[in-house]
């Protein structure tokens, strides 16, 4: 029996045949009935003689033909059925696959795929389709960034006059904070003196944070209500549907209250989390120990900020979610907590690289206008790089002008990402893939055998 089913090499002799080179005695092609040597008996009268007995019956000379079927052993076998499946190569001027007369091929005989064997070069099954801006599938990295700028390409009135508002709602609060508020209460002068003690850097240190604390809120309150209005955008153009700027507002203004909520809460444990990290060093400032309560409250940053992001890597997915499923602040918590787990590394590096593009290109938009300002203003360029200078309104306004423009850049990134990231992690996990196929109109998406389709 052969390896290779349905295929034998030509001329091949059975496997229960005689041993090869075995000796015979030559005996002739035809002998008339019934006469039969002398010294050798009848094989009709003991059927156990060995083989050198011959029958009675022998056909006449010169009629053997082979068997219906079999090839001529100077020709090659016929090629298997259903050719050309996977991509295999066309038929070469002899009428087979790959060269001549069917021989030569680069991938075995025929040419049939590549080198390695048959079924080697079988094309696998088809891509997933593809009805907006990512195919259905699991998404890879480049994936989920192209598909993030590829729905500002394809909806980018939409984007930009959402990205545009809420970039201009939070510079204005940013400008009015840093100006009326942050520039009188903050001394971060230690920071730039050499000469200064442990205890009064980490003073400084502790009102540069208390400083860009609150922009970063802001920041970050702007973020999310710019995610949670270009969700709905994003999803639309998952399923390559047209979406304006009122059908957002109306599919997102119900969950907006639950929203802010979301916000609030998960700003209220990260501040209790920063609180308990920084309470042992309070106490024991408190106490009097001076340098042992510094040191606790440097330990306690820094594992306030580790706890922090873990926290908010975890909850990522709950805006979305928030706003795609309709649920409530703890049921979207607890999706975005099942989505991310066993993930939190692929989610938290695929954000970072979004966060890194995303503010790299606003730089580039931000940096000229921050020169710009410092130049016009008081200080001059110098000012810049000296800690104890106070922003003017100068500064502020123009340089708040770039980051309006750069914040419309990073906006659609970072929300297109964050949405992308949830369908990507229902797609693997709950195989969101089918569903959105039905809603994009293909009714017999899935209905096939699936194979193995490339992912990430």
């Amino acid at each position: 029996m052969k390896d290779t089913p349905g295929w034998a090499s030509p001329g091949s002799a059975p496997s229960d045949g005689p041993e090869p080179g075995a000796s015979h005695p030559a005996e002739p092609a035809a002998r008339p009935a019934g006469d039969q040597p002398a010294d050798q008996p009848d094989a009709s009268a003991n059927p156990q003689t060995p083989g050198t007995k011959w029958s009675k019956e022998q056909p006449p000379p010169g009629q053997w033909s082979a068997p219906t079927g079999l090839q001529n052993p100077a020709q090659p076998p016929p090629p298997p059925p259903a050719q050309n499946w996977g991509g295999y190569p066309p038929a070469g001027p002899g009428g087979h696959p790959g060269g001549p007369a069917g021989h030569g091929g680069p991938g075995g005989y025929g040419g049939y795929g590549p080198p390695g064997g048959w079924g080697a070069g079988w094309g696998g099954p088809p891509p997933a389709a593809k009805p907006g801006v990512i195919p259905l599938r699991p998404l890879g990295v480049g994936e989920i960034l192209d598909g993030a700028v590829a729905t500002m390409r394809a909806h980018w009135r939409t984007v930009l006059g959402i990205s545009l508002t809420v970039a201009i709602v939070t510079e204005v609060f940013i400008v009015l904070l840093q100006g009326l508020i942050l520039n009188d209460a903050t001394d971060t002068a230690a920071l730039g003196d050499p000469s200064a003690t442990a205890d009064e850097q980490l003073n400084a240190m502790g009102d540069a944070m208390r400083a860009s604390g609150p922009v970063l809120l802001i920041s970050l309150v702007g973020t999310v209500v710019a995610t949670a209005l270009l969700t709905t955008v994003t999803s639309r153009a998952v399923l390559g549907k047209p979406v304006t700027l009122k059908e957002a507002w109306r599919d997102a203004r119900p969950q907006l209250p639950r929203l802010f909520g979301l916000i609030f809460l998960l700003m209220l444990i990260a501040a209790g989390i920063v609180l308990v990290c920084l309470l042992p060093g309070i106490l024991a400032s408190a106490a009097g120990n001076t340098d042992g309560g510094a040191a606790l409250k440097a330990f306690g940053i820094l594992g306030s900020i580790v706890l922090v992001l873990w926290l908010l890597i975890r909850f990522c997915l709950a805006s979305p979610a928030l706003m795609l499923e309709k649920q409530g602040i703890k049921k979207a918590l607890s999706r975005s907590a099942k989505l991310t787990r066993g993930s939190w590394w692929r989610v938290f590096g695929i954000q970072l690289l979004a966060l890194l593009i995303a503010n790299i290109i606003a730089m580039i938009v931000v940096v000229p206008f921050a020169l710009l300002g410092a130049a016009l203003s008081d200080g001059g360029i110098s000012g810049m790089v000296d800690a104890s200078s106070d922003y003017g309104w100068t500064y502020l306004i123009i340089s708040g002008i770039g980051s309006v423009i750069g914040s419309m850049i990073t906006f659609p990134i970072a929300a297109g990402v964050i949405v992308l990231l949830y369908i990507d992690q229902r797609i693997r996990r709950e195989a969101l893939d089918l569903d959105l196929a039905r809603a994009a109109g293909l009714q017999d998406y899935g209905s096939a055998a699936p194979g193995t389709t490339p992912g990430s």
